[in-house]
């Protein structure tokens, strides 16, 4: 008799599920196209001292310009992406831009995913008057566009580039409310959960234990979805003139540099292409990205196509 045992079988439930979740992932070419273009940018971020070394020891972040024309430059020998207005670097402001996108993305959602979470939570585990209060106060705040409250803030507080981030957490956490709440209703009275009750679990080991655990992966998803969009809201920002001050390195702002050489002159109207394609091309494949790996998490995570 055959005693060979399969050894996917003797695996701890959870590391199968692991496994399966992994495969099920990378085996979606636009998962693979995804996390590639998150390990390039990954890759300049870190790399950015070395891509593109400082010329201002005290402000890396601050693009070095070589005269102040307002006619962009085409590339060069010197400059690789050529100079935006300003004669500010492109190249260097791409590289170092790549730091600002992340450092705006994981700001932002990992602000609003904390307060979302954390109120969401508590109001669908326990109810009442505070889940009456905090709904309410979520409706007020939904009524008013993401982008309208945000500038408002930030033309209240002052502008720059840390109160665009600190407007875009402040107005974002009312998705992850709504989403963890929602989860959390569905989850309080399942079996599970009032087994553990029965077993003299208290109410911080049963969220922290057994109900955050299943409820987490649609705040997963839509958190991997923010990052892209977080930097979409702010470059418009910046692109307004809320942003961080003249010269940093900001996609956003690198585009608003160019505004007035989107259309070269009337016979040659692509002559300043690069000014605008070059940042603009960063924004759109960083986000792009982020939506690529958030649509494998959900098709990953999602029990209706998860066996599929």
């Amino acid at each position: 008799m055959d005693s060979a045992i399969d050894p996917t079988q003797t695996r701890h439930p959870r590391w199968r599920e692991f496994t399966f979740t992994l495969h099920r992932i990378f085996r979606n070419p636009s998962a693979v196209m995804g996390f590639a273009l998150l390990f390039f940018f990954v890759t300049v971020a870190v790399a950015a001292p070395y891509l593109a070394p400082p010329k201002y020891a005290h402000a890396p972040y601050q693009m070095p310009h070589t005269g102040f024309s307002p006619t962009p430059k085409p590339p060069d020998a010197h400059h690789l992406f050529g100079t935006t207005s300003g004669q500010y670097d492109i190249y260097y402001g791409v590289v170092w831009g790549t730091r600002t996108a992340f450092k705006i993305g994981l700001f932002v959602v990992g602000i609003a995913g904390f307060i979302g979470i954390s109120l969401g939570v508590v109001s669908g585990y326990y109810g009442g008057w505070f889940d009456e209060v905090l709904m309410r106060i979520v409706d007020i705040v939904w009524s008013v566009p993401l982008l309208v409250l945000a500038m408002t803030i930030v033309v209240a507080f002052g502008r720059g580039l840390e109160n665009i981030m600190i407007a875009l957490a402040l107005v974002e956490w009312r998705w992850y409310v709504r989403v963890i709440r929602s989860e959390v209703l569905t989850l309080r009275d399942r079996d599970f959960v009032q087994a553990a009750r029965l077993m003299g679990r208290s109410d911080a080991k049963i969220i922290t234990q057994h109900i955050l655990p299943n409820a987490i992966y649609p705040v997963l998803i839509m958190a991997s979805m923010d990052m892209g969009s977080m930097v979409i809201s702010a470059s418009f920002m910046s692109f307004v003139g809320l942003g961080a001050p003249k010269g940093y390195a900001d996609w956003g702002q690198m585009v608003a540099l160019a505004r007035n050489y989107i259309v070269g002159p009337a016979e040659d109207p692509l002559r300043f292409w690069y000014t605008v394609a070059i940042p603009g091309a960063c924004i759109i494949l960083f986000v792009l990205a982020w939506n690529l790996i958030g649509d494998a998490l959900r098709d990953a995570f999602d029990p209706k196509l998860r066996r599929r």
